[in-house]
């Protein structure tokens, strides 16, 4: 009985990494989450670990589970610490939202925004929920753009993750 490479649970059966040559030892929960049946929960901690492995099938796989978890904030900071070797990195975005039209976002000139871009906010923004205000000026650096909201982006002011729109900000050079 082989072990599951992302979360060690027994029973594990080789699932090929499509597209590609790639192929992971799975159990059945992990396969299924890979396949789009995944549901949120402490269960995917274990991919923290796992997206370091030295393995570049178990790299592919627990990077794609960890990019379907947005929502939860310790994935995120997974994924913004993590480094994949460039060839592993394609072939783990390889496949990865075919066939679905990415939404675009523009900062508030009209300028196109991306992933990892560095954004100034133009007006001083009170964060919900906190006592904080974001000062006008403020560099947000290394942005996450909202998949399924062309309004919105995610990035760190003062420490805290926050989301912000994109009206209030201006694409820095």
């Amino acid at each position: 009985m082989s072990a599951c490479v992302l979360c060690a649970n027994g029973d594990a059966t080789p699932v090929p990494l499509l597209p590609g040559d790639d192929v992971a030892l799975l159990c059945p929960v992990c396969a299924a989450a890979l396949a789009g049946d995944l549901t949120p929960g402490p269960r995917w901690r274990c991919l923290a670990d796992a997206v370091w492995s030295e393995d570049a099938a178990t790299q592919i796989a627990a990077w794609r589970l960890l990019q379907t978890l947005p929502g939860e904030s310790w994935a995120v900071e997974v994924l913004e610490q993590v480094y994949l070797p460039p060839d592993v990195q394609a072939r783990a975005e390889a496949g990865q939202g075919d066939g679905v039209a990415a939404l675009v976002h523009h900062d508030s000139n009209g300028v196109v925004l991306a992933t990892g871009d560095t954004v100034m906010l133009i007006k001083d923004l009170p964060v919900k929920g906190s006592s904080m205000v974001a000062k006008r000026g403020t560099a947000v650096r290394g942005i996450r753009l909202v998949p399924d909201n062309a309004d919105h982006l995610e990035g760190r002011v003062n420490g805290q993750q926050i989301v912000i729109l994109c009206q209030f900000v201006k694409k820095s050079a």
